[in-house]
């Protein structure tokens, strides 16, 4: 395989794409995608013309992912901007695709990332950066599971655990990217939570609400990003909460933890403070430790860091965060954030500044920036 003449085809091949009225993510997407399939064929039946097959394949490739995505679309019009109190009637044809793409012929992690992609409707940069890895290495996990799946039958739905991880990530991405896709996966939550008796389906639901509550307190007028420790608590949906709360209390009380309950009992506890400042950060780091049993997540412990701060003070904090990777997403702006409140201001505004340069999206960016500046001006004499 010669890689370095994909390498130089890759820009032309994308130009063209853009030009034939692909929008540049969505061609990115598909000449990824026609990269990958170059991978596996060429080697054993290479075509005379290597630009012209990998056009063609990354076209192709694009017109799926438009007609899938125009499909979604339709779909999620067809629902209110907020989800309806209480529980759903029936499964729809879309949570019945989620298990259908959950196969069992699939591992779990190959599974998430197809249907994220299929029927989530995520790209695969943010499918990528879900999971902490490089976008080339999801590609490849991608077409690896379309490869997988189109010689079975989808026949046997896949299990449970695996359709929870793709709704949190659906609405996680729905709740802090750019695509809006909280609704949604509140929708086919509650659908779940209908048919299925089963305490995490109720966890993941009642994380959902707690989370989804405060969304009109998370930005200010001019759209950006206000802390929770800054939101105004009175723009919080006490309906959603109390309807949180009731289901997480329902599924505990049942004693079968599992990592849906466990976050959502950190999100109740956050949500049932009156203020910042009566924050029973003891407990949440209680529940963190829990978080931690269940999952040994990096992002679980890099947010233990910051309630141990809250709870134990700044340096207790630093110590937590000392172990762990500082390559992990949001490690330095929590660094910043501890740097901060042990007074160390100097060190605080240069990490917010870095961790502005690191940050996901544009919100996050500007509020980091802000931080820094706000620092730096402090600083001055």
């Amino acid at each position: 395989m010669d890689e370095a003449l994909l390498r130089s085809l890759t820009p032309s091949v994308l130009g063209i794409l853009v030009r034939r009225g692909a929008d540049f993510a969505a061609a990115e997407d598909a000449v990824q995608d026609a990269l990958v399939e170059a991978v596996r064929v060429w080697p054993e039946d290479r075509p005379r013309d290597p630009k012209g097959w990998l056009v063609t394949v990354a076209w192709r490739r694009f017109l799926d992912a438009t007609r899938a995505d125009a499909a979604r679309r339709r779909r999620e019009d067809r629902v209110d901007e907020e989800p309806p109190p209480g529980p759903a009637s029936c499964l729809d044809d879309t949570l019945q695709l989620y298990f259908l793409c959950a196969h069992p012929s699939l591992t779990p992690s190959s599974a998430v990332a197809l249907t994220l992609r299929a029927v989530g409707g995520l790209t695969t940069r943010q499918i990528a950066q879900a999971y902490l890895v490089p976008e080339a290495t999801m590609a490849q996990r991608i077409s690896r599971a379309k490869r997988t799946v189109s010689g079975v039958r989808l026949d046997r739905p896949g299990d449970v655990a695996t359709v929870l991880r793709v709704l949190y990530l659906v609405f996680n991405e729905g709740y802090s990217g750019d695509v809006d896709l909280a609704a949604e996966a509140i929708r086919l939550t509650r659908q779940l939570a209908a048919a299925i008796d089963h305490p995490e389906v109720a966890g993941l639901l009642a994380l959902m609400l707690l989370h989804h509550a405060r969304r009109a307190a998370r930005t200010a007028p001019d759209g950006s990003l206000v802390p929770l420790a800054e939101q105004d608590r009175g723009r919080w949906d006490t309906s959603s909460i109390a309807e949180g709360i009731a289901i997480l209390q329902a599924a505990l009380a049942r004693d079968r933890l599992g990592e849906f309950q466990a976050q959502a009992a950190i999100a109740a506890l956050h949500a049932d403070a009156p203020t910042a400042e009566e924050t029973d950060w003891v407990q949440i780091v209680e529940w963190y430790d829990e978080l931690t049993r269940l999952t040994d997540s990096p992002v679980v412990l890099l947010n233990r860091a910051v309630a141990v701060g809250e709870a134990d003070g700044p340096r207790a904090g630093l110590a937590a965060l000392a172990p762990l990777d500082p390559a992990l997403p949001r490690h330095t702006a929590v660094a910043a954030y501890l740097h901060e409140r042990d007074g160390d201001l100097p060190t605080a505004a240069r990490l917010y500044a870095e961790a502005a340069r690191k940050a996901p999206n544009l919100a996050e960016r500007d509020y980091l920036t802000r931080q820094a500046a706000r620092l730096n001006t402090s600083l001055r004499p």
